[in-house]
């Protein structure tokens, strides 16, 4: 029996947590940080990439939160043409504007996030400054998040749909190109996962 009012105890208290996170209110606070290499072996060729993306949020009512996301691209890409050695770097500060809306109470939670992000920065060659670059996009992701304590949540979430417009702008004169893509990912063996903050 005492077995049974533990147990019963720790679902209440469970229960008490997942309602504390998102009620009208309350703040969230989260982001993303990434690094990548690659070369491929017996070459010249090689990139790196980096981007940070630290967000806030701010719950208007119940289960509904908006917020932004502010952050930072960078990218570079070495290649030998017979010892001729070219860079190629990307950089662009970044702003994601997002809304979230969390299904009902309970430590597992399904969520949406719609989010506009939005990047300006400039590609450079050989440290020279070749163009302009843009991107604008919007996407709807899905997911699922486990609230261990009423301040932590641990979030699975896959990109869902989505549409970007990159723009390129190069110096000198010559014509801007843009490129439009739209699509579906859903892959869920590979999801973002993450770590959220509450208070």
């Amino acid at each position: 029996m005492k077995k049974f009012y533990l147990t019963l105890a720790a679902v209440a208290a469970l229960t008490f947590a997942s309602q504390a996170q998102t009620e009208k209110g309350k703040f969230v606070v989260g982001g993303g940080l990434g690094f990548n290499t690659e070369s491929v072996k017996d070459t010249d060729l090689k990139s790196t990439s980096f981007n940070i993306m630290p967000s806030a949020g701010y719950f208007v009512s119940d289960n509904i939160a908006v917020g932004v996301g502010l952050g930072y691209q960078w990218n570079k890409s070495e290649y030998d043409a017979e010892a001729n050695v070219t860079e190629r770097t990307n950089s662009a500060f970044a702003v994601a504007p997002f809304g979230r809306w969390y299904s009902a109470n309970g430590p597992v939670r399904f969520f949406g996030q719609l989010s506009v992000p939005m990047s300006w920065g400039n590609q450079k060659v050989n440290d020279e400054k070749t163009a302009n670059i843009s991107n604008y996009g919007v996407e709807l992701a899905p997911g699922i998040a486990y609230f261990p304590t009423s301040k932590i949540g641990l979030e699975f979430k896959v990109r869902g749909l989505y549409f970007n417009s990159n723009i390129t702008d190069p110096e000198g004169g010559s014509a801007k190109t843009t490129v439009n893509s739209f699509g579906l990912n859903a892959n869920s063996l590979a999801p973002t996962v993450g770590v959220q903050f509450y208070f």
